[in-house]
């Protein structure tokens, strides 16, 4: 019998456009203190924002991490513009209330999203560990897609972690903002 897979899915920092705030690189580097390590790959949705996050937090947790730093677009939605729209129609970025505004948007994008959660799962071995920044409400999409379940929205540098055993998927409650 395999052991589980984890990946700590995390929101990126405080940011100005697509570069993280000084406080945004400093909570990033505190959070990274706090983390468990032993990581054996890092990703970034590929938004500037959230590879200067993984940085910031390896460097926080000051480990090596042997697979490296990877981009997974699929961690990223194509269609962000459907999303900023759902979040004006909805007036709340919970999932509950952009499903309310764009149904379609919601269960293409989770499944689509869930995609980049499994694809960096694959890269891992019996029992790894992935650390993995993207975005809100996109996170929670992915998490929504994976696992069926919904989660509040994350709060910048808030994090969950998503669990694949032998009897399915899981996800922990968000924690860990600086």
């Amino acid at each position: 019998m395999t052991g589980s897979k984890a990946i700590v899915l995390v929101r990126h920092t405080d940011n100005d456009g697509d570069v993280l705030t000084p406080q945004g690189v400093a909570d990033a580097v505190a959070i990274g203190r706090t983390l468990d390590g032993a990581f054996n790959v890092a990703a970034s949705s590929g938004a500037q924002r959230a590879t200067q996050t993984v940085g910031c937090l390896l460097g926080g947790l000051g480990q090596a991490v042997p697979g490296g730093v990877v981009v997974i677009e699929a961690l990223r939605s194509t269609v962000e513009d459907r999303w900023r729209a759902a979040y004006r129609k909805a007036g709340a970025g919970d999932l509950a209330s952009l499903r309310s505004a764009d149904p379609d948007l919601v269960a293409t994008d989770s499944a689509a999203l869930a995609d980049g959660l499994r694809s960096l799962l694959a890269m891992l071995p019996d029992r790894g560990r992935a650390l993995a920044v993207g975005h809100s409400p996109t996170n929670e999409a992915a998490v929504l897609g994976l696992t069926g379940t919904m989660i509040p929205p994350l709060g910048k540098g808030e994090y969950v972690v998503v669990v694949e055993s032998p009897s399915g998927f899981s996800v922990t409650p968000p924690g860990g903002n600086a």
